[in-house]
């Protein structure tokens, strides 16, 4: 029997699966504490440091109701997971967590249940920040790390609220970085990490950690056939989050800068049709409008003729189109000039781009 691949948001909304569902700055992990297990049994150093990281960040990680107002009465219509970024009280969990609710509750792991407002949302990397009204000295932020640091085969712990069941650890690796995925608007995010680590409906807004108990990511869609866990889970990275909630704590929304193109990575048809280098990486521009800021600075799509191969931005190697949308999300502004190096015609061209605000 052939199955559909659906890609799961991670939310809960009243109680059942939904189709659509999921301090700032750099640190180092803390020596583990040694922890002994119920009965005195001693743990092994790699359960030393699972326990060690949940005890560390758990106190961060909220569970999130949200309600919706029918007929003057509020009712259950969503839940997931969040984490606190810093003492002022701003928290990050997914957009589609809270879209649509009318009020949102937030739940602490030493029993604080508080209200949250909405600080900002941001569709196109499906983040939202809130804020709570509690003391600083009650808050305990994370730490994220620097996402492109990662690498495949590194190990990975999530702690969310997973089909409400709250401040749940599950453990995995990195399966695979440079994925990309669709947010809540028509553009993709770039550098996502793939991981095997048992994510499903409710786990939605919570963090994905390094060993050092940094957060490397906000676990945010499943790949599934079934609607729940499959082995493969997908987190928006940090160093986008760490950006994306920056800028709606600042300003209540985020300003992308927008190249206008659309490619593939090469292929063996590009690189026998245009007669390419066969160890060639990079990006083959498909659709280049003439009207954007790419075919205004001369980038042209492909042709019969002719193919435009983009394989680097500002000296940053490109491989596909995730790391190039990656790359102009974490480190563009609108109206900055980047340097895209092209292989046209068997030449190296460097052709400066104006970058424009996305449409």
């Amino acid at each position: 029997m052939n199955f559909s691949k659906l890609i799961t948001r991670l939310g809960l909304a009243g109680g059942t699966l939904l189709a659509m569902a999921f301090g700032f700055g750099l640190g180092v992990g803390v020596a583990p504490t040694p922890i002994s297990a119920q009965g005195g049994a001693l743990l092994s150093d790699i359960e030393l440091l699972y326990a060690d990281v949940y005890n560390r960040v758990s106190p961060a990680v909220v569970s999130i109701e949200v309600d919706v107002l029918d007929g003057g009465a509020y009712y259950s219509y969503s839940g997931g997971t969040g984490f606190v970024i810093d003492r002022d009280g701003h928290i990050v969990t997914n957009l589609h967590v809270i879209e649509g609710g009318d009020r949102i509750a937030v739940n602490f792991i030493d029993g604080t249940i508080t209200r949250a407002e909405v600080v900002g949302v941001d569709p196109d990397s499906d983040l939202a920040v809130l804020r709570v009204d509690l003391p600083a000295e009650q808050l305990s932020p994370v730490t994220f790390a620097d996402s492109n640091s990662l690498t495949v085969g590194q190990t990975t712990l999530a702690i969310g609220s997973p089909f409400g069941e709250r401040w749940t650890l599950t453990t995995g690796i990195i399966s695979a970085l440079e994925r990309s995925i669709t947010g809540l608007s028509s553009y993709r995010i770039g550098a996502v990490i793939q991981t095997d680590a048992a994510i499903n409906p409710g786990n939605s807004g919570g963090p994905l950690l390094s060993l050092a108990g940094e957060v490397i990511g906000v676990n945010s869609q499943i790949a599934t056939e079934i609607g729940s866990n499959s082995g493969i889970g997908f987190a928006v990275p940090s160093n986008l989050v760490v950006r994306v909630a920056q800028e709606l704590i600042n300003s209540g929304r985020v300003n992308y800068a927008y190249m206008g193109i659309d490619g593939v990575e090469v292929n063996l048809d590009a690189i026998e049709y245009y007669g390419l280098p066969n160890n060639l990486r990079g990006l083959v521009l498909t659709s280049v409008p003439s009207s954007g800021p790419a075919g205004l600075a001369g980038l042209q799509s492909a042709s019969n003729n002719s193919v435009d191969v983009i394989t680097a931005i500002d000296g940053m190697p490109v491989y596909n189109f995730s790391g190039l949308v990656a790359y102009l999300a974490e480190n563009t502004r609108p109206g900055q000039t980047v340097n895209v190096t092209v292989l046209r015609a068997g030449q190296t061209i460097n052709v400066p781009v104006v970058l424009a605000e996305r449409p």
